[in-house]
């Protein structure tokens, strides 16, 4: 494979991950992020997925159902799974985060953006990073909702310009969707798909444009369904987790997975709803509420809080 190093632009919940699990597969990894305050924000995300990482593989040597198909193929026996607990500390050892443009991009072999989803942001990031990316680099954007047409042409090569996304918790939820635009070379999307196995995912392959890819495409009606519930005063978020997770038997409700998303992410695709505009609807009131929690500081589970408290935890 020609891709070796990998940088990460933007160290959020996906972020975090992303880069984290590159380099548990063994790839060399920096992360670049805007501000010294946005390294402090990222770095207890890597704490806490190291500690993840490990309580959950040592977890996986007596209890089969504790394994994650993103650490490894197939569960090894006890011996193995001590193997890939160093793999998770050199990980953890090996990750670089910086500030700096140059020292982040001039010799990558591929970027992954996955700063928020904010078009000027986004666009502020490609046309800036241009002038250190060598010409071998692909881009790949982890954008939730937008499709990769609308920038294609900020990045310097639309050629090599691509969507990746992933699931949350990769290691246990281990799809990567990939999406290119009309002006994908083949060759490009197939690294990035042969990257995507090589880190432990499924590649999911696109045929076309989708906003919101597959899996987004049905997770953010269902949960804009249950945010427009709370917004209403209909029922509380605790109740309408408790509708769905007994009616249905899964897993978790809705505001356990906007936990799990993190609210800003949950503001920014609100927020680009045209509807949000007029003060009376729907939307808006969703995004006042959700903008209150964040003020608040109830991000989510990596904020200790979000609709639930994981400060105990």
């Amino acid at each position: 494979m020609d891709i070796k190093n990998v940088v990460v632009a933007g160290g959020g919940v996906l972020g975090s991950q992303i880069a984290y699990q590159s380099a548990y597969k063994g790839f060399n990894v920096t992360i670049w992020l805007r501000s010294e305050g946005s390294i402090g924000r990222c770095q207890p995300k890597l704490d806490r997925l190291h500690a993840v990482y490990l309580q959950t593989l040592e977890a996986a040597k007596t209890n089969p159902t504790a394994w994650a198909n993103g650490f490894a193929d197939e569960r090894p026996d006890a011996a193995g799974i001590d193997q890939l607990k160093e793999r998770a500390e050199q990980a953890y050892k090996s990750l670089k985060l910086t500030t700096s443009y140059e020292e982040a991009f001039s010799d990558a072999d591929l970027v992954i953006e996955a700063i928020a989803e904010d078009p000027k942001q986004k666009i502020d990031l490609y046309t800036r990073m241009q002038e250190y990316l060598p010409e071998r680099t692909i881009i790949a954007t982890n954008s939730s909702t937008m499709l990769p047409s609308a920038f294609a042409s900020y990045t310097g090569r639309p050629q090599k310009y691509l969507a990746l996304h992933f699931a949350n918790e990769i290691w246990r939820f281990n799809t990567a969707e990939v999406m290119g635009h009309a002006g994908t070379e083949q060759k490009y999307y197939d690294q990035v798909v042969e990257f995507a196995r090589a880190i432990g995912m499924v590649p999911l392959c696109l045929h076309k444009e989708q906003p919101g890819y597959i899996l987004n495409s049905m997770l953010v009606p269902f949960l804009t369904a249950a945010e427009a519930l709370w917004a209403n005063d209909v029922a509380d978020p605790q109740t309408i987790d408790t509708t769905w997770t007994i009616a249905t038997g899964a897993p978790a409700g809705p505001f356990r997975i906007l936990d799990i998303v993190g609210l800003t992410t949950a503001y920014n695709i609100c927020v680009m709803d045209p509807r949000a505009k007029d003060p009376d609807s729907t939307q808006a009131k969703i995004v006042q509420r959700l903008k209150q929690k964040i003020d608040a500081g109830e991000l989510g589970v990596n904020a200790g809080k979000g609709f639930y408290d994981y400060s105990k935890k």
